[in-house]
This record gives structure tokens, C-alpha cells and sequence, in this order.
């Protein structure tokens, strides 16, 4: 029989902003009875809020909250995603996309790219990215939904969304106190501990009120209150493969279409981003502090942005990596206080959500056990490290010499992992897979091939299967941008359905 005399009855999440509202909506749509959850935050205290740019596991994430999609992308007033354009990123003057989707539909047991491989060697010259119909939307600035016929070439790709997500936090705010969560308005001034167990009991606010819970979760942000300030979980440091460490963020005006993607653009010591909104366009420069100062990247930021700042630049500063333990004791960090890693493959928000679904999925008792928290880590810290090597993917598969920035990254040393994953595809042209990689073969081939990691040679079973793919690619692209002209433009999408 189990004994619900164990059950947790009290849940404190420390921190708003993106992470402590996502952590509170899940959590109170989870645990519907027989316990509270109260969330501590500080109007004072400014959230970093350029999370704006997602993928698309947070659509299961806002569909198990049973939100409207078109109410939600109205009240954050965000635009629809198909992916990500990256410009000058292999090379200068270079630039691919990475859809959400494959490059076109399997029509042998081969992989498609490898016939786009073999086409490419008798002189066809249409790039790879002419067979994603997720590109072949986001190039004419096209958006719908998929369809859900699976023979239909509009089936073959997924979106996300970009939003404002101060907004979105405090969508998730609405909706969570509709569902019985407490805030509480104030700065912690300290955190209590248990002297025998070490266990957080508690935190105390500056005006002397305090917050008890049994569970707390730490959404305090890079300060890491909880996991770090009291715990003292350590910190894996991963800046000599990531090496940029500064951002500048500043919206703008919106000029010319929406575009239904996000694009990244490599710079001399970082990138920038571009992130269409329905009522600003977000923009930043994300940078290497030994390459560039915080004065030179903001003049280059303004310099280049599609229309009037609306704003003076931010500045934020960061140290790429991840916490050596996610939970410990009776604290689970989520959001920047676990890690971070830089936005460049939007998974800012999606580490909220894994963190949010691997706390449901493990939900301790009061006992707090062990091998719960073991697996916990286990899976956080595989995540991570999945993800850091797909970042550093971008920056070691660069012929630019044009900076110290990419001369560095160009002889750096890589994680095993990775370089194993880059040497299967140069010899062979093989996607392999390691655990429970977040971004799947689609997304790796996308890179490889956008940063010039052309194989040596294709996958040998082709040579037994006496096809030539040629015609069958020509359909595939002719069908795809016939398809693609049927839809309505991004903005006419929005304005129909879900304008702010």
C-alpha cells in the first residue's frame, strides 16, 4: 500500500521570469490536490527575458496545459518558426538553413541525403536545403500548419514560435494563479538549512517574512540562490569550447515581411540574432569579451540592425556550462541557475521544459531518495552535454580565418563525442545518434553539410540499390515550392488568426 503519509505537501519556487512561471503552471496543473505552491519573486529584481526564440517540444509543453495556441501567440504577440538561417557561419558569404523537419520524405532505405550526395557529384547543384519544405515555406515567408495527411509534402515539417517572454511569463502567471499557485512579492535575504541534513527549509525575505515548503525548486537565475548560494552544487565550466561569454540584446523597429524563422549571423567574435515579433524585432550580439569589448559590440549591434532601436543596448554576461548536480538534497535548479549555454539553437526555453518534465517524471516523496536523484542528474547532465556538443558543432565546422575568434575555433580541441559524430559523417556520411541527443539527424545534417563536412563517400549500400535519385529529387523540390506558393504569407496567417 503506498503511504501517502509521504507525499510532499509544500512546494516553493524561488525566482519568476520564464523558468519560475513555466515551473509553477506545470507543477500546478501536475499536483491538483494536497499540495501548495507558492513562487517568491521581486519585481525588483529584472528578469534576463531574451529566451525569445523556441523549438518545437514547447508546443506539447503549452498543449498539456490545455493552453490556446492562438490565444497564446496573441497575448505574447509572437510570429510562427520553420527553423533557423545561418549566414556566414561555414564561410563568408555562406549561409543554410536548419529546418524543423527532414529534408524531404524517404522513398528508399537509403537516406535521402545520400542521393542528393551522389546527385551532386554528377553536377546537380540545387543545395540540399531546396529539398525542406520548411524552407521551401520560410524562403517566400510563407506559414501554415502542417497537414496532417502524411502524403501530402505539407506534412513534412513542424514549427515553433517566437515571443516576447516577459509576455509569456506573465501569461503563465494568469494561469497559474487561476490554478490556486501563491506569489509572493520579495527579495530573499537568506535561506535556512536544516544543521543535521542540510536540507533547505526554508528562505527569509528582507522584510522579515519567511517561506517553508518541503520541495523547493531554484529559478533564482544565475545566482543560483538555492543550489549554489547554499548547497554548493560546483560548476562545470565549458567556455574553452563556447567560448563567447557577453551578449548585447536591443529590439528594433520591424521592417520589410515577418519571417517565419529565426536568423543567425555569424560576426567577427560571435553571432547575431534576429527574432521577428509581431510588435518588435529582437536582436543581439552575442560575443567573445577577450575578442571584443562591451562598448565595440554594442556600436556593431546598432550598426546593423534592420530598422530604430527601440531601446539602448543590454548587456549580459555569462560563464557557458552547467551545474555539476541539478538537484541536490531537496533543491532542483531550473533555468539559468542549472546552466547556460548560449541561444543559438533556441534551447534557452526548451532547458526549462526538460528540467519541468524530468521533475514530473521523477516526482520524489518526502524521503528524497538517492537513486531518484542520481537519475535525475543522470539524464540532466546527458542533456547538456548533447546539447553543448551540437553548439560546438557550428563553431569547429568553420573555414573562416578572418578572426581570432574562428582561427580559435577552427584548431580547438572537441569533446570525444562530437568528434566522433563529425568523423561517421565525413567518411561516410552517417547521422549516429548517442543517447538521447535533443536535436535529431535532420538538425545534424543541416549542419554538416551547411558548413561544408561534405563525406568523403556514401553510404555503400547505395552501390546495391541501382537507383538513381535525380528525377525523383526534381519532383520532390518542384512539389515542394508549388505547395509552398498555396499558402498564405506569414502575416496574412497571423492577422487572420491569432494578431496581437
Amino acid at each position: 500500500m503506498i503511504d501517502s503519509g509521504l507525499m510532499i505537501r509544500s512546494v516553493a519556487v524561488i525566482g519568476g521570469g520564464t523558468a519560475g512561471w513555466m515551473t509553477a503552471a506545470a507543477l500546478a496543473q501536475a499536483l491538483r490536490h494536497n499540495c501548495s505552491i507558492t513562487l517568491v519573486e521581486s519585481d525588483e529584481i529584472g528578469t534576463v527575458g531574451v529566451g525569445e526564440a523556441t523549438i518545437p517540444p514547447i508546443r506539447t509543453f503549452n498543449e498539456t496545459l490545455q493552453i490556446d495556441e492562438r490565444e497564446f501567440v496573441r497575448k505574447t504577440k509572437g510570429s510562427f518558426k520553420l527553423g533557423i538561417e545561418f549566414v556566414d557561419w561555414g564561410s563568408l558569404g555562406n549561409s543554410y538553413f536548419h529546418p524543423f523537419g527532414p529534408h524531404g520524405r524517404a522513398f528508399d532505405i537509403v537516406n535521402l541525403h545520400h542521393y542528393w550526395l551522389r546527385a551532386r557529384e554528377s553536377g546537380e547543384t540545387a543545395p540540399l536545403d531546396e529539398h525542406s519544405m520548411a524552407w521551401a515555406l520560410a524562403k517566400e515567408n510563407r506559414f501554415a500548419p502542417p497537414m496532417p495527411d502524411q502524403r501530402n509534402v505539407l506534412s513534412t515539417y513542424d514549427y515553433a514560435y517566437h515571443f516576447d517572454a516577459g509576455l509569456y511569463a506573465r501569461f503563465l502567471r494568469e494561469y497559474s494563479e487561476a490554478k490556486g499557485v501563491t506569489r509572493v512579492e520579495g527579495k530573499v535575504a537568506s535561506v535556512e538549512q536544516d544543521a543535521e541534513s542540510g536540507f533547505v527549509t526554508g528562505v527569509t525575505l528582507e522584510d522579515g517574512r519567511k517561506v517553508e515548503a518541503e520541495l523547493f525548486v531554484d529559478c533564482s537565475g544565475f545566482r543560483g540562490l538555492l543550489i549554489e548560494g547554499a548547497l554548493k552544487a560546483g560548476y562545470k565550466d565549458w567556455t574553452h569550447w563556447l567560448p563567447c561569454d557577453r551578449a548585447m540584446a536591443v529590439p528594433c523597429k520591424n521592417v520589410g515581411p515577418l519571417t517565419p524563422y529565426t536568423r543567425s549571423t555569424a560576426r567577427e567574435a560571435g553571432w547575431q540574432w534576429r527574432i521577428p515579433l509581431q510588435h518588435r524585432t529582437g536582436n543581439g550580439y552575442v560575443f567573445c569579451s577577450h575578442f571584443l569589448s562591451e562598448d565595440q559590440a554594442a556600436e556593431k549591434l546598432l550598426s546593423r540592425l534592420d530598422g530604430k532601436a527601440l531601446a539602448d543596448p543590454r548587456p549580459l554576461r555569462f560563464v557557458t556550462g552547467r551545474r555539476k548536480s541539478f538537484w541536490e538534497k531537496n533543491v532542483i535548479a531550473i533555468g539559468l541557475s542549472s546552466g547556460f549555454m548560449e541561444p543559438l539553437e533556441s534551447t534557452s526555453i526548451h532547458l526549462i521544459q526538460a528540467g519541468i518534465s524530468k521533475l514530473l517524471a521523477l516526482f520524489p516523496d518526502r524521503t528524497f531518495d538517492p537513486l531518484v536523484i542520481e537519475e535525475y542528474n543522470r539524464i540532466a547532465i546527458n542533456e547538456y552535454e548533447r546539447i553543448r556538443d551540437f553548439l560546438i558543432l557550428h563553431y569547429k565546422l568553420t573555414e573562416r580565418d578572418d578572426s581570432e575568434l574562428w582561427r580559435y575555433c577552427a584548431a580547438m580541441d572537441i569533446p570525444d563525442t562530437l568528434h566522433t559524430k563529425i568523423e561517421h559523417f565525413r567518411r561516410y556520411g552517417r547521422l549516429v545518434q548517442r543517447d538521447a541527443d535533443l536535436f535529431g539527424a535532420p538538425s545534424w545534417l543541416a549542419v554538416h553539410i551547411g558548413q561544408g563536412n561534405i563525406p568523403e563517400r556514401t553510404d555503400p549500400l547505395a552501390d546495391y540499390r541501382g537507383i538513381d535519385g535525380r528525377e525523383w529529387l526534381a519532383k520532390l523540390r518542384g512539389a515542394m515550392h508549388h505547395a509552398a506558393l498555396q499558402q498564405p504569407t506569414h502575416e496574412q496567417f497571423i492577422g487572420a488568426n491569432c494578431a496581437a
